[in-house]
């Protein structure tokens, strides 16, 4: 599957972490995150600016190895008390991740945790990574979560690759039990022409494509509630979404295909 390109996953990083401050900036940063539930808004904000940040140091040091926190900088950020300093961590991180993959480029040789071994990971998981837990935010929040589509489609795009990289490698024994010929699942986005895809279950695992053929079960809604729910942030039997044939097979899914 095609991808949104370096250059743009480096602006996505800036322009996604500004959207995600733009909800913090006036919250309650004690307020618990009902989607990630071990954590409050202002724990959420420095996962995500520990996570810039560690990728940062990655690329930049072309670490060949995991990189223990301990040798990133400024890895915790501020904390509530100091709400206008952790707004600015967050900016800076972002930034200096942005301008390091941007130096980098695509093909640059770092350590990567599922052995592409190139900067492009990097770029392409913090642009998602800061996209889900904006959604995450906002939630907590209580304000509407939206999407450019190709960022959305490139989410769920990037997800399934994810998870087929755990069913292959062993890295997660959840996903390795998402196999079973006979049994499909499609995702429809009613909203954006294109945005479907087809996960056909087999002997040996699963494979998946961009198609629109009927599948055992269809989750059909807006683009931004398919990605929602595909990533458990939105319950698969909320309104905004519909379900067609066996919704066990989707609860199947979701409950295998969730290891980070």
């Amino acid at each position: 599957m095609t991808d949104l390109g370096h250059a743009r996953y480096c602006d996505e990083i800036v322009r996604q972490a500004d959207l995600l401050r733009a909800v913090l900036i006036d919250a309650d940063l004690s307020a618990k995150v009902p989607t990630c539930p071990e954590w409050t808004l202002g724990q959420l904000a420095r996962h995500v600016g520990g996570a810039h940040r560690w990728a940062e140091t990655t690329v930049r040091t072309k670490a060949s190895e995991a990189v223990p926190e301990n040798q990133v900088p400024d890895i915790t950020g501020p904390g509530d008390a100091e709400p206008a300093a952790l707004d600015a961590w967050l900016e800076e991180g972002a930034q200096k991740t942005a301008d390091t993959l941007r130096a980098a480029g695509p093909q640059e040789k770092v350590w990567t945790w599922n052995g592409d071994d190139r900067a492009a990971f990097w770029a392409r998981r913090m642009t998602h990574e800061t996209v889900i837990h904006r959604a995450d935010a906002a939630i907590a929040a209580g304000i509407a979560f939206e999407v450019a589509p190709e960022v959305a489609a490139d989410a769920i795009d990037e997800w399934l690759g994810i998870v087929a990289w755990s069913q292959s490698t062993g890295a997660d024994e959840r996903s390795n039990e998402l196999r079973g010929a006979g049994r499909s699942l499609h995702l429809h986005a009613t909203d954006v022409p294109g945005a479907e895809w087809l996960i056909e279950f087999g002997a040996d695992g699963f494979t998946w494509r961009r198609a629109h053929e009927k599948a055992t079960v269809a989750l059909r809604g807006p683009l931004t509630d398919v990605l929602q729910v595909f990533y458990r942030r939105l319950p698969a039997d909320s309104d905004r979404v519909e379900i067609l044939g066996d919704a066990g097979l989707l609860d199947f899914w979701l409950e295998r295909a969730s290891f980070t």
